[in-house]
């Protein structure tokens, strides 16, 4: 069997008294897409921090292109590429400055980095902006501009850490049409964190984190498969009281989350008639889905993701470390 791009065991953060990530298990194939999918929070950042080289493990061990995360740091670096969630682009400087200087920091030979930076730009559709300056380009060309550095010195395994995080819908589109050019062209594994359900869905597999434990691991289709269910959500006048009738009269378990009861049965559309005549509090609406990766995060997590980053306060707590410096 080929190597893993990545292979975590039991890898650890803790800050202070907060421990960020407890104790992952997993393994990321040679060029899979594979995601980390969770709330702000719940310790995407922490880890690809970690296996990045840039936040020291508390415990466990962590290898990427087959090379240990602490004792072989230098390696690991120049085998990935690395997108981080806020800019790190010099705004006074053109694309092509840009991406020569992170081509000197990686020691890409002069020969090769012509063609080269042709070629990335190429892909991500910035050819004709090459020399103007970064401070005026738009969010999703600057990102799309950190997507092709990232892959300039030709990394085994492209880090994207919230990738399209603060881009309209129509951007964010564009960008993953990038993604998808570059694993048809480019010999690479794509390790990405996310807290947009969307977006998991073009992964191979998808790891769901909170609160620092990954809870289920598998395809999106495996991981939908396994809630079975159909989702229905009704909005009633009274949806504590809802809640009470239902698990009374039905023994169905609901939870109230974004302003709506919502609960998982077999036949969804066959069961909305019963609902109507088996609740005494008055029904506004209802809605029937198929399993999502929205009802697959409730299932294993208890609630939905934006719950979640509620709960989860001011955001993923790497960041907040990784700003006072400390490691």
């Amino acid at each position: 069997m080929a190597e893993p791009a990545v292979a975590v065991s039991g890898l650890r953060k803790t800050y202070a008294e907060v421990e960020a990530v407890r104790g992952i298990d997993f393994e990321v194939a040679a060029g899979e897409t594979f995601g980390f999918l969770g709330p702000n929070g719940a310790g995407k950042s922490t880890t690809i921090g970690m296996l990045c080289t840039l936040v020291t493990p508390t415990g466990g061990s962590a290898t990427v292109a087959g090379h240990d995360v602490v004792r072989d740091q230098g390696t690991v670096r120049r085998n990935i590429g690395l997108v981080f969630q806020d800019t790190t682009l010099d705004g006074y400087l053109s694309a092509e400055q840009n991406l020569r200087f992170h081509a000197e920091l990686y020691g890409v030979p002069r020969a090769a980095l012509g063609p080269r930076m042709d070629r990335v730009l190429e892909m991500v559709n910035l050819a004709d902006r090459r020399k103007g300056k970064v401070m005026t380009f738009s969010g999703g060309m600057k990102r799309r501009l950190e997507i092709a550095r990232g892959l300039l010195h030709s990394p085994r395994v492209l880090f994207l850490d919230e990738p399209t995080v603060g881009l309209d819908p129509q951007t964010r589109s564009s960008i993953w049409e990038y993604i998808d050019e570059l694993k048809r062209t480019e010999d690479i594994t794509i390790f990405m964190t996310t807290h947009y359900m969307d977006e998991a869905e073009y992964c191979d597999r998808i790891a769901i984190i909170d609160h620092g434990t990954i809870v289920a691991i598998d395809t999106p289709e495996a991981l939908k498969a396994s809630v079975g269910e159909d989702r229905v959500r009704v909005s009633t006048a009274d949806d504590t009281a809802a809640a009470a009738q239902l698990r009374e009269r039905f023994g169905i378990e609901g939870r109230i989350s974004e302003g709506q009861l919502t609960f998982h049965v077999a036949s969804g559309e066959e069961f909305v008639p019963k609902l109507f005549g088996g609740l005494d509090v008055p029904i506004r609406s209802v809605s029937v889905s198929r399993p999502s990766l929205d009802d697959v995060f409730m299932t294993y997590t208890g609630k939905t993701i934006r719950d979640a980053e509620s709960s989860n306060g001011a955001g993923d707590f790497m960041r907040a470390m990784m700003a006072r410096g400390r490691r």
